[in-house]
């Protein structure tokens, strides 16, 4: 099973479950626990190979790497810790799966959570997708997640966020990166169904004024899709959690106040 943590609020049956993006851990979270747990039981899960999940690595390096199938190993933790329903939380690539969890299981969303949503590959991301793809075998891993991360994330105000998912990248084994990399077959088909098909649950957006890779489909998306609203955090870029903690926790606290 992955591994989780759980903070835990007595005076709260909610439950807000957190899922970061590729190449991070629950780590990218810190600036969130504290202010979450005063409302919220909070679930932070590291993906599989990622953060200490990579120690149960041997169990799971010969399941095969969809979003299905990475959907199906966090809903495994929802039900051994007897959660039936929650809120969800994402960045990135988390976001993805959130939304594969919906589509899967709808019943056991409460809402959904989207920090710098990845909705639609643009020429660009699908280029470095394809350069990853020929010389994930050739060249380090690390090598092109560097690369990656200073596409995605560019400017001086993005460098924590940056930095951060670098380090945690690190603890990736080179073959753990490669099958994820493989996803990225996937993404293109799963995300067209996402921006076309409105699944009903409630969803806010939260992106990067400076995300300049995703914002402009999700400002799409959210014209046609009703049960959805877009959050735009100023002089922000892809991880908005960390480079503006205290409005991306005002923004996402006052929207879970609804339920």
């Amino acid at each position: 099973m992955l591994n989780y943590s759980t903070y835990r609020n007595e005076n709260s049956q909610q439950w807000v479950t957190f899922l970061h993006g590729a190449g991070g851990s629950s780590s990218i979270w810190f600036k969130q626990i504290k202010s979450f747990s005063q409302s919220f039981n909070l679930l932070l899960i590291d993906l599989r190979g990622h953060g200490k999940s990579k120690n149960h690595i041997s169990n799971i390096s010969k399941s095969i790497y969809t979003f299905d199938a990475i959907a199906d190993e966090v809903i495994e933790v929802l039900d051994y810790l007897k959660i039936t329903t929650s809120h969800f939380l994402g960045i990135s690539l988390g976001t993805i799966v959130i939304r594969t969890i919906a589509e899967k299981s709808p019943e056991r969303v409460k809402s959904m959570i989207m920090g710098g949503a990845v909705l639609k590959l643009n020429f660009r991301s699908r280029f470095l997708m394809s350069l990853g793809n020929t010389t994930k075998s050739i060249l380090p891993y690390m090598w092109m997640y560097k690369m990656f991360a200073f596409i995605i994330m560019p400017n001086r105000n993005h460098k924590e966020s940056r930095l951060l998912f670098i380090r945690e990248a690190k603890k990736l084994y080179q073959k753990e990166f490669n099958r994820w990399f493989k996803l990225t077959s996937e993404v293109v088909p799963l995300l067209r169904v996402f921006r076309q098909k409105s699944i009903g649950i409630p969803t806010l957006y939260v992106m990067g004024e400076q995300d300049y890779m995703f914002l402009p489909s999700v400002r799409k998306v959210v014209k046609h899709h009703q049960e959805a609203v877009l959050q735009v955090i100023p002089n922000c870029g892809h991880v908005v959690n960390i480079e503006n903690p205290q409005l991306f926790n005002k923004i996402t606290l006052n929207y879970l106040q609804r339920f």
